[in-house]
């Protein structure tokens, strides 16, 4: 069976209190109920990790060669700063969707650049729960039509 990483960065775990304005009313639970109900009616696995500590977003996603075949990365903040995510992405080579709750191009400016965009296959920003689970039927279909990825 094909299985999908999940990944959300650092202060995620604060969705539903969070400015909800911007990132929405849903808690991480909540986010995470919707991505399994979606991979259990699409026959893949999915296993979700959250972490606010660069080294352990890196460390889990060294960890994905042979054991997933997409990855879905909200790299929340890190977005914006972490060059170590961006070379951890690029040196696995697993199909990547990178997914942002808000849409980030208009919001601040410094929000609008992503150091992983250009490594990964798309980006879904902006439709809220909604970008996860745009990002899983991306993965998916990913997965299906390439094969192993």
């Amino acid at each position: 069976m094909k299985k999908i990483l999940v990944i959300h960065g650092p202060n995620l775990n604060l969705l539903g209190k969070r400015e909800p304005g911007i990132y929405g009313e849903f808690t991480l639970e909540e986010i995470n109920s919707r991505i399994c109900q979606l991979a259990q009616s699409e026959k893949v696995e999915v296993e979700i990790f959250q972490s606010n500590s660069e080294g352990d977003l890196v460390n889990k996603i060294q960890e994905t060669p042979d054991i997933f075949n997409a990855l879905v990365i909200n790299p929340a903040a890190y977005t914006h700063t972490s060059v170590a995510i961006r070379d951890a992405i690029l040196a696995v080579g697993i199909p990547t969707v990178e997914v942002h709750l808000s849409n980030v191009h208009k919001r601040e400016d410094f929000r609008r650049q992503s150091l992983i965009s250009d490594v990964v296959r798309g980006q879904v920003a902006g439709f809220g729960v909604d970008s996860y689970l745009l990002g899983m039927r991306a993965a998916i279909n990913i997965i299906k039509n390439d094969g192993e990825g």
